[in-house]
């Protein structure tokens, strides 16, 4: 009777019964938002209660939840439909695992790519900002007020991909980070602080930081220990970290003292243009791995997403050797972010860059401290990558890495650049790189089997067209700085530094046929403006032709222009000051004429030859609703000056430079919704001819 078939399965399905039961009793629980409220209240939920340790949670579309709670409990995914925002009259703290923001209910521990079907761009458009599912830590205008924090940790949960995860990840949503504004996120040293010294002076107050706040001095004197990627980079940097204890006012000195928690172990190098910076890390809204030394966390930007970051902290962050594992990351986002800002943010002990900026356009990144970071900082990824604009960041310590696996381009080494990228298509203003493993500035692309130089680049028109990006000049390089590089200020299109045992000069015939064959177009130099370089080995490498410098100023560098490509180049106003070595070394084509037919081949042959074809960049990086008006802000990018800059046919108000930044006032009924245009054009008379369009809705952009 027992060996009969029909007990046989009638016991096979029991027994599978059981399993299946013990299997959905193992997964972690689902705990869905059964409408608005807020976090803590078991009512938001539809288990009737809160959401605890191990859980999945998801904000369903058209939910607003509030975050309201300071929580050590690991939330294993938060998958955000719906909204999600953070109390602003509170500290708050989430812990999780994995972070989503897309318009998909259905749980996944997808930790990289989306997994679900991104929202059509003319949906996007068409789609009020009130349905987007949406991640707020503050909004622009409204930030997480001090004193309170916002946190968010992020924690490896056993059994999900150690690649991916921990992570936040935005696909097509919108997900904000802000916190409160700090005037001066880095300072200039007003004097030399020497070993000892528990203190420094500025020049003017550091308006917003306080007692207890996290910053940094940056060396001043470079590392001269062999030349090897091998070796301790990192033991052998006099960038210090310290604590504040209190500043005070004008003194006799003339200057503004912050005071340490401890003596600086280094002297720090203040004396006319050239002077150390101060940094402050501290921010009330921050990202971190909860683990630094275990499976650390990565944010990232899809195609289609929006928001912005500022005044955030980014800590712990980035997978180191994992391909765009990033602490910040934009993702493919093409020109679908055009206006979105990394504003005021520190980004700090990343494993993997402080922010990379990979196939998208049309991105500010300015005001940004960069500290400790493995392989290079600020990137720019793929050589796809144009008119971003990035101005006034500090770019500090920055270690050597190695070649990722299967990375975008395969020439690049990883050796530590401060500011790096394949396409000069782009606005770097301001800057400063310090304490660099190689490079301050790198630009590297090469025609390689597995890199095509010529690439699909976007047109101001919006078309794209192709373009070798070996040729196309620089949108403004202007007042940038590096010091404390153990090798190279900057470096275009060079080679890396000599290996012991090479034979360099064996390479010139190709070096100089390679950069030949990839000029810029007449009239169209790489313009270096006002550059600084000081306590270096080599100032500038030029592995390219058709380069301007104009406005060189070395001191303390072995050599100011090393060994580079001088054809079709142009030089003035160059200084050199205390130099260890010599001005100029070996050059590959010191002495070049330019000869007739130059114009066709790229040569540069003075100010009066200079074209500047291309109309300005315009992007709008903040609309913010003050009752029946709105306070619009943005940035300029340009080869040439900007004459002015029309939004809705007014003109905005020029608040730095000719309106690298401006500000604009629109009225606006706060019971509708308003369509905002803003253009540019240059004193040449060049009109952008796509204006930046945003929408801003009834109750803010």
């Amino acid at each position: 009777m027992l060996n009969s078939s029909p007990f046989r399965c009638l016991l096979a399905l029991a027994m599978t019964a059981v399993a299946a039961s013990s299997a959905v009793a193992d997964e972690p629980p689902v705990v869905r938002s059964a409408r608005s409220g807020a976090w803590s209240a078991k009512e938001t939920w539809d288990l009737g209660r809160v959401p605890k340790a191990g859980d999945r949670v998801v904000v369903r579309g058209g939910h607003h939840v509030t975050y309201d709670v300071a929580s050590e409990d690991v939330i294993r995914l938060v998958q955000i439909a719906g909204t999600l925002e953070f109390a602003r009259d509170r500290s708050t703290r989430l812990d999780a695992g994995l972070i989503t923001i897309i318009s998909n209910e259905e749980p996944s521990e997808e930790g990289f790519d989306c997994h679900a079907p991104m929202t059509s761009m003319k949906d996007m458009k068409d789609m009020p900002e009130s349905a987007r599912p949406s991640l707020l830590v503050g909004r622009p205008g409204q930030p997480v007020p001090a004193p309170f924090s916002a946190v968010i940790r992020l924690h490896y949960v056993e059994g999900m991909d150690r690649a991916s995860c921990p992570a936040i990840v935005c696909c097509g949503g919108r997900m904000e980070f802000h916190g409160e504004p700090v005037k001066q996120t880095w300072l200039k040293l007003r004097q030399t602080a020497d070993a000892g010294s528990n203190n420094v002076y500025v020049d003017e107050f550091a308006n917003g930081w306080k007692q207890g706040d996290h910053v940094i001095v940056t060396s001043t004197h470079r590392q001269r220990d062999g030349r090897g990627v091998g070796g301790d980079f990192l033991a052998g940097s006099q960038t210090e970290e310290r604590r504040i204890v209190g500043l005070s006012p004008r003194d006799f000195t003339g200057g503004y003292s912050i005071r340490f928690d401890r003596p600086l172990a280094f002297g720090h190098f203040a004396e006319g243009n050239f002077r150390g910076e101060i940094a402050n890390l501290t921010r009330n809204v921050v990202v971190e791995s909860a683990n630094p030394d275990g499976v650390r966390g990565h944010t990232m930007y899809h195609r289609g997403s929006a928001g912005s970051i500022s005044y955030a902290e980014f800590r712990h962050l980035g997978k180191e050797g994992e391909k765009g594992r990033y602490s910040i990351h934009f993702h493919l986002v093409g020109e679908t972010m055009r206006g979105s800002s990394v504003i005021g943010a520190s980004v700090w002990d990343s494993k993997n860059r402080w922010i990379t900026i990979h196939g998208t356009d049309d991105l500010v990144v300015r005001d940004v401290v960069g500290y400790k970071s493995v392989g290079h900082g600020f990137f720019l990824e793929s050589g796809s990558e144009v008119n971003n604009i990035l101005d006034h960041n500090l770019a500090a310590l920055v270690l050597p890495g190695k070649p990722q696996k299967e990375q975008e381009v395969p020439f690049d080494l990883n050796r530590g650049a401060g500011f790096w990228w394949a396409n000069s298509q782009n606005s770097f203003t301001r800057n400063v790189a310090a304490d660099c493993a190689e490079y301050g500035y790198r630009f590297d692309v090469k025609k390689t089997a597995d890199y095509d130089p010529v690439r699909s680049i976007r047109q101001p028109d919006g078309s794209t067209a192709p373009k070798d990006v070996r040729t196309l000049p620089f949108v403004r390089f202007e007042d940038n700085e590096a010091h404390t590089m153990k090798f190279f200020c900057l470096n275009l299109r060079g080679v890396t530094r000599p290996e012991q045992g090479l034979d360099f000069y064996s390479q010139n015939e190709s070096l100089a046929s390679e950069a030949a064959a990839a000029r810029p177009e007449a009239g169209h130099p790489f313009w270096i403006r006002n550059f600084r370089c000081w306590e270096a080995n080599w100032a500038t490498h030029l592995g390219t032709t058709g380069v301007f410098i104009d406005g060189l100023d070395v001191f303390r560098a072995d050599v100011a222009i090393w060994r580079s490509i001088m054809d079709g180049s142009g030089f003035r106003r160059m200084t050199t000051k205390d130099m260890r070595v010599n001005d100029i070394h070996n050059p590959l084509s010191s002495g070049y004429v330019p000869s007739r037919d130059d114009a066709d081949r790229g040569a540069f042959r003075g100010l009066s030859s200079f074209k500047d074809d291309m109309p300005p960049t315009t992007v709008i990086t903040s609309a913010v609703r003050e009752g029946n008006l709105v306070r619009l802000r943005g940035s300029v990018a340009d080869t040439s000056d900007v004459k002015r800059v029309l939004v809705n046919g007014r003109e905005a108000t020029s608040t730095r430079g000719a309106f690298a930044e401006w500000e604009a006032v629109l009225e606006a009924p706060s019971g509708a919704a308003l369509e905002v245009a803003a253009g540019a054009e240059d004193v040449l008379g060049h009109v952008e001819p796509r204006p930046h369009v945003v929408r801003v809705e009834a109750s803010g952009m």
